[in-house]
Parts: structure tokens; C-alpha cells; sequence
């Protein structure tokens, strides 16, 4: 049976005093850009922007939400046979052809590293059984995300009617897509091996990120271009242990772009640990006490700039129920800047908590042993 949570606001926000952002700042870089944007990526703070929430066409950064969506949907190093009429399609290509077998593990390398508009098409007939199905489930992840000014008509990043996003929106897409471990594993390599075909052989796919290569803290993202959308790209990068992300729409210098805005954006923030309560209570039942102290693991350092109003809250059972062990995880607290979730980190039993019976009992054994030592 599945453990119910309760979801406690902690009367506990603190606001970091920064250097303030810089949306629209006068001493930001000129940009070959028609919109930009850098955000942390733990908090999804605006740093800089240029149009920054002008909905424009995207290209091929679509595919962080379809490999996004691929991976949340799990199973995936299951083998099948891709969709014969899904591959047809125009464009970039992972190299798919009718009766391979693949996984879903290999169809997001395929998207984010060659930018397989196949493997985007596939990846949404396996998930949702159509495009539009799969569509319909991207704009539902998007709504859910807060990205108000996005909208997906295909998987690709082909164009559609209505299809496009903001340079902020695909960054706070970006941000949720790196918090999960094998998105970021694939979108960080310069190349991978994979297997696929009829039979399946091994296939090295190399990432169209030239970031990649271009500056050593760079770990991601996606690059994108279409003759409407322009030259698009989004990327993150982490120095000195504080995490951006950056995202150029419609840029035809889009990596120099991002080189200058990392420059201009990194001295404007700052990493901080969040200080947690040493302990939180929470209620024990048929243990010797009515209590039980829960501690939180350690908080990892959180990129903020300027005023970064921070709160928390608490994820635990309504009631902890005897035997438990000491480092048991049994909830979490999350801490969110705005409606972003920058990380959330595990609570855990501060001591062991025996039945009450079960107290009893020993202390009646120890007795019993020692009378017997004494008395042998």
C-alpha cells in the first residue's frame, strides 16, 4: 500500500540580498539574438534577458520536452519495432528506417544528439499512439510547468501552426529537463554509442552541440534551426559551482552569444546552502514515545541572483508507525524560489523507534541476563 503524505508550508522564507538581475540591463552584451535569456538553473531566476517572454519559433529545442516526456514514460531499454509511418518525415535524422528495432533509451539519443526528427516521431507514436495524442501530452507537461507561453504542435520542432515558446519558457524547460539524471547524461555527450536497426547493431551518434567542445563547464542542451525559427539553441554551463542556463532564439551567432552572456552573467550571481531546520517533529505511533525527530540530509549550494526569496516545505506521513531505524528516509523538504522547484531534499529518522511492547520486552530480557550471569 502506497504511504500517504502530508505536505506542510514551513513558516520559513528568507530572501538572499544579491546584486540584482539584469533583465534588460544597459551593460548587457549585444546579442545576435532576437530573444535571450539566462536563468539559474536551480531556481529558474531571470539574470538577463533580451525579449526574453516574446513567443517565437523554436525548432528542435522542442525535443527537451520529448525526450523529457520519452524518459518520464519509463521502460526504456525495452526493444520494438518503430512505426514505419512515424520515420517518414523530413529533416535532421538519427538514421531510422522501416522495421528497426530500437528503445526509447536510444530515440532520445537520437533526438538529442543528431536531432532526429525520426526519432521524435517515433518516440510519440510508441508513448501516445499519434502525434496529436503526444502533442496534446507536451502542452499538458508545459501547462503544468508554468510555461504560459508555450505551445507544441509536433514533436520535431517542425513547424505548426500555433507551434513556438519563449526564450525564458524553454529555459525553465530546460531547467526541469536537467534534474533528471539520464536526460542529463545523454544532452552532456559529444557522442554516444547506441544500438539500433533490423537486427539492431552499434551506432555512434555525435551531438550537434559544438558548445560542447567550446567551453569545458558547458553540459547541454539542444540546438535547433529551421528556416522560420532561425538558428535556435539552448545550453548550460556550470563554473565554480554555480549552474546557468542559457537560451538564444532566432541567433545567427548563437554560440559566440552564449560565450558572452555566460561572461556577463555568471559575476552577477552567487551560490548560497539554504539553512534548514536542524530538526523537524513529527508524530510516532505504537513506539515508547508519541514523537519522533526527523533530520534533513545535507543541502546542496543553490545559484541565485539578486533578491532570492526562498521557501520550504514539508513532506511527511501523518503518522511514522514503530519499528523504524535511525537514517530511515520517511519524507522530504522542498525548497522552491517562486513556483520553481530548486531541489528537494530527503528527512530522515534521527533515532530508532522500537514498539512499546518491544521495549519492554528487552528491558525484561537484559533483567533475565543478568541475573542468570550473576547467578551461573
Amino acid at each position: 500500500m502506497k504511504q500517504k503524505y502530508l505536505t506542510i508550508p514551513l513558516v520559513m522564507a528568507f530572501i538572499i540580498a544579491g546584486r540584482g538581475t539584469c533583465a534588460a540591463g544597459a551593460d548587457m552584451p549585444e546579442v545576435s539574438a532576437k530573444a535571450a535569456a539566462v536563468i539559474s538553473a536551480d531556481t529558474g531566476q531571470l539574470v538577463c534577458g533580451k525579449n526574453e517572454g516574446e513567443k517565437l519559433p523554436m525548432a528542435s529545442t522542442t525535443k527537451i520536452m520529448t525526450t523529457l516526456l520519452t524518459i518520464e514514460s519509463g521502460d526504456l531499454d525495452t526493444p520494438f519495432v518503430v512505426d514505419s509511418n512515424a520515420i517518414r518525415v523530413e529533416g535532421s535524422s538519427m538514421g531510422l528506417q522501416e522495421g528497426d528495432t530500437v528503445t526509447k533509451y536510444a530515440l532520445c539519443c537520437g533526438m538529442l544528439l543528431p536531432s532526429g526528427n525520426d526519432a521524435a516521431n517515433a518516440a510519440a507514436v510508441r508513448i501516445a499512439g499519434s502525434i496529436p495524442d503526444f502533442a496534446q501530452l507536451m502542452n499538458d507537461r508545459a501547462r503544468d510547468m508554468g510555461l504560459s507561453k508555450t505551445w507544441f504542435v509536433t514533436p520535431s520542432g517542425l513547424e505548426g501552426e500555433g507551434h513556438g515558446s519563449s526564450a525564458y519558457d524553454m529555459a525553465r524547460l530546460a531547467a526541469y529537463a536537467l534534474k533528471e539524471p539520464v536526460f542529463r547524461e545523454i544532452c552532456s555527450s559529444e557522442t554516444i554509442c547506441t544500438q539500433f536497426g533490423n537486427p539492431p547493431y552499434k551506432r555512434y551518434l555525435k551531438n550537434t552541440n559544438k558548445l560542447l567542445a567550446m567551453d569545458e563547464g558547458v553540459y547541454g542542451v539542444k540546438t535547433g534551426f529551421t528556416d522560420e525559427a532561425g538558428r535556435c539553441l539552448v545550453s548550460a554551463c556550470e563554473r565554480e559551482g554555480k549552474r546557468l542556463i542559457c537560451v538564444t532564439l532566432n541567433a545567427p551567432d548563437d554560440w559566440n552569444d552564449h560565450l558572452s552572456l555566460y561572461e556577463y552573467a555568471f559575476p552577477k550571481t552567487e551560490s548560497i546552502v539554504p539553512n534548514l531546520p536542524e530538526s523537524i517533529s513529527a508524530p510516532l505511533a505504537g513506539g515508547e514515545s508519541d514523537t519522533l525527530e526527523l533530520v534533513p540530509g545535507e543541502a546542496p549550494p543553490i545559484t541565485v541572483s539578486g533578491d532570492a526569496q526562498m521557501r520550504f516545505q514539508v513532506k511527511k506521513p501523518p503518522f511514522i508507525y514503530a519499528p523504524v531505524k535511525k537514517g530511515d528516509e520517511v519524507g522530504s523538504i522542498t525548497i522552491y524560489c517562486g513556483d520553481m522547484q530548486a531541489v528537494d531534499i530527503p528527512l530522515y529518522t534521527a533515532e530508532n523507534a522500537c514498539f512499546k511492547n518491544q521495549v519492554q520486552e528487552e528491558k525484561n530480557s537484559f533483567v533475565k541476563n543478568l541475573f542468570r550471569k550473576w547467578f551461573s
